[in-house]
């Protein structure tokens, strides 16, 4: 019996029911084990006992909801599947020791707390390089759009090629260097969405013709990590969400506030009918160091 092929199916099942029923007799029938053979097997493979993971998992979702939409506390609640305000404060303390009204308001996200998924394939954390960076002049436009956490991961990719198609529809020929700003906030409008910023830019001295409603861009100065991604245009957001639930709290480090950025990098010429399917890219978020007040 192959316990960890098991186990791994199992979590990719659990990662996307965490806000689903899931008593240990409900998993357990998903899986097709005894609950006590299954929490048994789940601890032997993760090292990890299968409820409290569960927890963990739970309490790290609503903690993503909590920054990044204006949702009543009460709501993301019971989303994930706690039965009141204040069992869901009581364990989100524990785990993040801090309330979660607390957690919302403060100016820096900090990672102390948030559960990254657990992996078993073969997984290699991408490489974390940290820059300081500073402020630099662009060129472009700042759109938006807003949409659920749940819709986020589709839209992007799709705003982001619209975005750059209007930004670049009066050029022939495409700058070497692309940036993509990129701010959300919760919505004012709908509280369980979120309003995403983002700014298509140049640097001004990469533009062989001006370009119509474009305005001076401030590149943020300041500290920031890096890290690189090559590879399908779709496959971005997910590398992403790897950044941001993975990467961050693996390394401990805290998200202050400012943009992030995406610094692609193109042919450099004569602009083509279609977007590339394949990009290579820089995506770098603002942290702030140890050693910084």
């Amino acid at each position: 019996m192959d316990q960890a092929g098991i186990i791994r199916d199992l979590l990719v099942w659990l990662e996307s029911h965490l806000d689903h029923p899931l008593s240990l007799d409900n998993v357990a029938a998903k899986a097709g084990y005894s609950k006590w053979h299954l929490q048994r097997m789940f601890k032997d493979v993760t090292g990890h006992a299968i409820g409290a993971y569960i927890r963990a998992r739970r309490l790290s979702k609503s903690a993503v909801a909590l920054r990044l939409t204006s949702r009543p506390i009460l709501d993301i609640a019971l989303q994930y599947r706690f039965d009141s305000q204040q069992t869901f404060t009581r364990a989100f303390k524990k785990q993040f020791i801090q309330t979660p009204a607390y957690y919302r308001r403060a100016s820096d996200w900090v990672s102390f707390g948030l559960r990254p998924p657990i992996r078993l394939n073969d997984f290699t954390l991408p490489a974390p390089t940290y820059v300081t960076l500073p402020e630099t002049v662009l060129v472009g436009q700042t759109q938006s759009y807003t949409c659920t956490l749940e819709q986020v991961s589709r839209y992007r990719d799709e705003m982001r090629m619209h975005f750059w198609h209007q930004f670049l529809l009066e050029t022939d020929t495409v700058p070497p260097v692309l940036y993509g700003l990129h701010q959300v906030k919760p919505s004012l409008e709908k509280d369980d969405e979120q309003e995403i910023l983002y700014t298509t830019a140049v640097p001004s001295d990469s533009l062989t013709q001006p370009l119509p409603l474009t305005q001076t861009v401030l590149l943020e100065a300041g500290d920031y990590v890096q890290f690189s991604y090559q590879g399908l245009r779709s496959g971005l957001q997910e590398f992403i969400l790897l950044l941001y639930g993975t990467c961050m709290p693996t390394l401990d480090l805290t998200r202050r506030q400012g943009q992030d950025i995406e610094r692609f990098h193109t042919h450099g010429g004569k602009k083509r009918s279609e977007a590339p399917k394949e990009i290579r890219c820089e995506y770098l978020i603002p942290i702030r160091r140890a050693n910084s007040t």
